[in-house]
């Protein structure tokens, strides 16, 4: 996995951080990966069978901690 450095508002933060702290997510990281993968799962609705949305929709890629 690569590292990368991004500059986010504070009150974003205070958002993903409040998702940690309920526990949503487990980590900050795994709340900003979600949102990544989220992203490009958008681009690529189009090109899906229904089939594949659901697996994709019902699939968790991360461990409540």
């Amino acid at each position: 996995m690569e590292r990368v450095t991004l500059r986010i508002p504070k009150q974003q933060i205070e958002e993903v951080e409040r998702m940690v702290e309920t526990g949503e997510y487990p980590n900050r990281s795994e709340a900003i990966r979600s949102a990544v993968r989220d992203m490009l799962a958008e681009q690529d609705v189009g090109k899906e069978r229904p089939s594949e949305k659901r697996k994709r929709r019902n699939k968790r890629t991360w461990a409540k901690v």
